[in-house]
């Protein structure tokens, strides 16, 4: 299913709603500077020509990542965040939308110079298959910028499940393991699945550490469950009489989250454990 944006007027009167509420929560802001920082950095260098948004949900990114490309293809596996996303970007003539399981994408092998995906892996069942799917996309040399909730979260983040794997394979849905994740994502399985489909590391990066992961701790979980439209991130959801939808504008507040993300990344940067990671990987020839 393949949706195109609609009228500048639309787009407008739609997105002067609200504020993107979620670039105040730290550990969503950190995924979202560390997409545009390194857009920022390697449109210095070279130009994407199609860039493929794999997972774009409520579709809250897709007017940054046109920022850097001259066609932007944003796909996801729900309809109804596909209707919201095309409503919300309406009048960005970069941007189509499509419906696409990312396990069985319907591209041509080489479509795409850039793929970005934002924790969108923890979620397909078969991550492995996601990766032998971006890798068969991107075109040779092309690069992907992949984040995803990390195994090796802070203690902070979630003492309960973090005690919990201390005495076996056991968890709760909260916390690390809120959001509809059914399983987290180690680095190192990651670095595999990227290696055994010719897939190259470029760049590794903690996103969120144990200050983040203490200010998030269990809440930011239940607050997603009670007002998020999909609060799952699954194919299909209940219709909510109350949820929140983001829209495109920046919060002024969120500087005082960039602090936040600063400090911590000061701090705790370089440790093992992080709520998140992410990851730049690009396609050998």
């Amino acid at each position: 299913m393949v949706l195109k944006t609609g009228s500048p007027r639309a787009a407008a009167n739609f997105g002067a709603r609200s504020m993107n509420y979620k670039l105040l929560f730290p550990t969503y802001r950190n995924r979202y500077l560390f997409v545009r920082r390194h857009l920022r950095r390697m449109t210095q260098e070279k130009d994407f020509n199609q860039a493929l948004n794999l997972g774009t949900g409520e579709g809250d990114y897709d007017q940054m990542i046109s920022q850097f490309c001259q066609q932007l293809t944003s796909c996801d596996i729900n309809e109804t965040d596909i209707a919201y996303a095309q409503q919300l970007n309406a009048g960005n003539p970069k941007i189509t939308y499509r419906v696409e399981d990312a396990l069985n994408l319907s591209f041509a092998d080489n479509t795409f110079d850039l793929v970005v995906s934002v924790d969108v892996i923890e979620h397909v069942g078969q991550p492995e298959r996601m990766i032998e799917e971006v890798q068969r996309v991107l075109k040779p040399e092309g690069v992907a910028l992949i984040t995803f909730p990390s195994l090796d979260f802070p203690l902070t983040y979630d003492p309960v499940n973090r005690i919990l794997s201390w005495f076996g394979d056991h968890k709760v849905s909260q916390g690390a393991y809120a959001f509809g994740h059914e399983y987290l994502v180690s680095k190192d399985d990651f670095r595999a699945w990227s290696g055994k489909n010719h897939l190259k590391v470029l760049q590794e990066q903690n996103l969120s550490g144990y200050i983040i992961g203490l200010l998030e701790m269990y809440w930011t979980g239940f607050i997603q469950r009670i007002f998020k439209a999909n609060s799952t991130n699954l194919k299909s959801h209940n219709r909510k009489n109350i949820s929140l939808r983001p829209s495109v504008k920046e919060p002024a507040l969120s500087k005082v989250t960039d602090a936040i993300i600063a400090l911590d990344h000061k701090l705790f940067g370089k440790s093992r454990a992080s709520v998140g990671k992410g990851f730049i990987v690009q396609k050998k020839n």
